[in-house]
């Protein structure tokens, strides 16, 4: 037999190993599929942005001014009206996307390179993670926690995303629980 493995031999947990190119186990290639699908995405936001920078500015812009908000006195001081501070802030978004889209591209190959041994897989978890997290403090603290509680975005009919971040928070969420599922940083699982 060509395998490192006889053909009834196992690992230490019990599962056999792959023979031959068929090293990369079914957890290693979810994870580095997923991480993929969640860079795939994040490019897209980051370029939808870029090349459409006027449509989520203004999305940016009505979030940050609260002026489609119930207008509460006791909340409006929070507003920030300025257009160039406003821009930065939209500005900084876009970088962030784009770091974490390139950090995942990044994860996503390690994961493929990963296959071949060594500390690979353990890198590509580590890239994913950070990647992840990017993705998840974006959605979760930038658009869910400021947008939506410190900005008021659940009380504007027009501008309220909440919906959009609570579901690429899940979605960045659940990749990040199977990138740690045990036996994922490992070839043989």
């Amino acid at each position: 037999m060509t395998s490192r493995f006889r053909s009834g031999a196992r690992t230490a947990s019990g599962v056999r190993p792959a023979s031959g190119g068929a090293r990369f186990g079914t957890r290693p290639l979810a994870a580095g599929l997923l991480t993929a699908t969640v860079a795939l995405y994040m490019a897209l936001v980051a370029f939808g942005n870029i090349t459409d920078f006027d449509t989520n500015r203004q999305f940016v812009r009505h979030v940050l001014a609260m002026d489609t908000t119930f207008k509460d006195p006791d909340l409006m001081w929070r507003a920030i009206t300025s257009g160039t501070l406003q821009d930065i802030a939209y500005v900084l978004i876009i970088i962030w996307e784009t770091v974490a889209a390139l950090v995942l591209a990044v994860a996503a190959v390690a994961w493929l390179r990963g296959s071949r041994g060594g500390d690979g897989l353990g890198k590509a978890r580590r890239l994913s993670t950070g990647g992840l997290l990017m993705v998840l403090l974006l959605f979760g603290a930038g658009f869910m926690a400021i947008g939506g509680e410190w900005f008021a975005m659940w009380q504007s009919k027009s501008w309220n995303g909440l919906d959009a971040a609570a579901r690429n928070f899940m979605v960045a969420g659940i990749v990040l629980l199977v990138v740690h599922l045990p036996g994922t940083a490992t070839a043989e699982e």
